[in-house]
């Protein structure tokens, strides 16, 4: 396994495309620390976001990993990218004819995907932490490592993101189509999600429904932090109305993302087996 990740960090090294955008989404993790910077002083309005309570543990977990999954598409274009090359230089075709079979040829591409995941959750635990310890306001050990299930969820949902970016990638050849053909799925699953609601069932229903669609599946992971906050729970009390949402991270939507990562693997497997390169 060493030797065929070693195979794959060689070759997105010296592609210069990748390696920017690599660095690039390392910097954009880190600068989710200039959060805790903005400030707004309007006469007698202050406004300090860190004040706010978002670098506070427990929340800082669901939070962080909520606004850093959004990166992902800089990670999601080396992948495609990753794929397109091996197709443009045949270097697939060389690592073939060198020895390496077709099913360690796709371990060696699902073994960077589990590696880009597991280093970008180990970073953004890294950055959390360290904002936690300096603005929150809650510092005991039960609560500082209560929440981190929210990682795991964004380590999940990262695997299977850059899973289906590789199918995509195998299928498609061509990084641009590819990225074309993942924004047109998003549409799909969108167009979908309007119909059923429109013409079968209520809300609830239809949510459940399309809690088993690939890119609905990842998004239910982890869901949105912002009405957890307690300003805007106040706000919202204030107009009489009540935010009562589940924001658990669920081992049945776990097994969903999983499941689906699987299929993605297995399929870049048989797309692979079959063609004749």
């Amino acid at each position: 396994m060493r030797r065929l990740l070693q195979i794959e960090f060689i070759k997105l090294w010296n592609n210069r495309a990748s390696k920017v955008l690599i660095l690039a989404y390392f910097v954009l993790l880190t600068s989710i620390a200039l959060v805790a910077a903005v400030k707004f002083d309007i006469g007698p309005i202050k406004f300090h976001l860190a004040e706010q309570g978002i670098f506070n543990f427990p929340y800082i977990w669901h939070f962080n990993a909520f606004i850093t999954a959004f990166f992902k598409l800089f990670l999601a274009i080396v992948i495609v990218s990753m794929m397109a090359n091996e197709y443009s230089n045949k270097t697939i075709k060389q690592n073939l004819i060198d020895g390496l079979s077709k099913k360690e040829f796709i371990l060696s591409k699902f073994l960077t995907v589990v590696t880009f995941s597991l280093i970008s959750t180990v970073f953004v635990f890294g950055v959390s932490l360290v904002l936690g310890l300096f603005y929150s306001n809650f510092t005991e050990i039960s609560i500082i490592f209560s929440g981190l299930e929210f990682l795991l969820a964004f380590f999940v949902k990262l695997v299977g993101f850059f899973s289906f970016c590789l199918f995509l990638g195998i299928l498609v050849k061509r990084s641009a189509f590819a990225l074309g053909f993942l924004i047109l799925w998003q549409v799909f699953e969108s167009f979908i999600r309007g119909i059923i609601r429109w013409r079968f069932f209520d809300g609830e229903t239809t949510d459940i429904i399309m809690g088993f669609f690939p890119l609905n599946a990842m998004w239910n992971l982890i869901k949105e932090p912002f009405t957890r906050l307690s300003a805007v729970q106040t706000a919202v009390n204030q107009m009489g109305e009540e935010v009562v949402l589940n924001y658990h991270v669920h081992w049945y939507e776990i097994l969903i993302v999983l499941a689906w990562t699987a299929i993605f693997i297995y399929g870049s497997y048989a797309l692979l087996k079959k063609r004749d390169l």
